[in-house]
């Protein structure tokens, strides 16, 4: 594959604002990875293991200057069926087989192929993702207790609608203080980040205000370790391989898809021209890599890297 020039002409001046786009893009990445893992179904701590090794490895080894990787919301559906039925550590079998299978579409050179996706399926692709976020959110937004997540959207809704009654006032005013601060940065303030700013502020106003009155990450899963990843080689068995091997093809199509999908949104807003079939490449060292460490499938965040542009 002919190189991408991502480093010709790369200037100190460059390195200064790569710094800061890096500092405020990470520090928006840890919750949001933390949030992607708790809804796909796993513990939060495998969301920053996701966001670190497979953020930097993507960065590194992709096709995009500008893409930023981790876990995404096009996941939580599909990440969140396979640990229903198959468990974490099955996930994490099916991540490192889709790594492989990411690899070999971009050595065939299919990267090429996302040119002929039609515009009316990257939309109801954006739109479902979108509507699954937030009945997904919802439960979490009224602070309702002992939600049992199932496999399909109209499950999920009757097991909201039978808890009702379990609601929380703090919860719902924080996560309003929090909403509030999005949508007026948005349309005021376009260039900070309105997630950054609505976290700090909505977890301080809870901190002082609401003590003990609001689910935590803590109160609710646990403390978050403080020691790295320990590296494991997942338990392969030929028989494991055929059972993960179809949720394996389905994360590498989808990861595929929404990491060039991703790559394109950021060639647009810059001007630039990504690598294809690199990208797919670096999107499957990644995922191979990270399961070794505990983490789940990572793709190109097209919210993420429109935050670093």
């Amino acid at each position: 594959m002919k190189p991408t020039g991502r480093f010709k002409g790369y200037t100190m001046i460059a390195f200064r604002k790569d710094l800061v786009s890096g500092l405020i893009v990470g520090v928006i990445a840890i919750p949001l990875g933390m949030a992607f893992a708790i809804a796909s179904g796993v513990k939060p701590e495998y969301g920053i293991y996701t966001t670190i090794v497979a953020g930097i490895l993507i960065s590194l080894l992709g096709g995009s200057k500008f893409q930023i990787g981790g876990p995404t919301g096009a996941f939580i559906p599909v990440l969140l069926a396979i640990v229903l039925q198959y468990g974490y550590e099955n996930l994490l079998i099916a991540g490192f087989l889709a790594g492989i299978l990411l690899v070999l579409m971009g050595i065939f050179r299919l990267g090429t192929l996302i040119r002929f996706i039609p515009k009316p399926v990257t939309i109801g692709f954006t739109a479902g993702i979108a509507i699954i976020i937030f009945s997904g959110q919802i439960a979490n937004f009224l602070g309702l207790r002992d939600i049992a997540k199932h496999e399909d959207f109209f499950s999920n809704m009757k097991e909201i609608a039978i808890h009702l009654p379990t609601f929380n006032g703090y919860s719902i005013l924080t996560a309003c203080i929090c909403l509030v601060i999005l949508l007026l940065c948005s349309r005021f303030t376009p260039k900070i980040p309105g997630a950054l700013i609505g976290l700090i502020v909505s977890s301080v106003v809870a901190t002082l205000l609401f003590n003990g009155e609001v689910a935590t990450i803590a109160s609710t899963f646990g403390p978050i370790p403080n020691t790295l990843p320990h590296f494991q080689w997942p338990s392969l068995t030929w028989e494991k391989i055929e059972m993960m091997l179809i949720p394996a093809c389905i994360i590498a199509m989808l990861g595929g898809v929404e990491s060039l999908l991703s790559a394109l949104v950021a060639d647009e807003m810059t001007g630039t021209r990504h690598n294809s079939n690199r990208e797919l490449i670096g999107q499957g060292i990644a995922n191979m890599v990270t399961p070794l460490f505990g983490g789940i499938p990572a793709t190109g965040a097209i919210a993420r890297t429109a935050t670093n542009i």
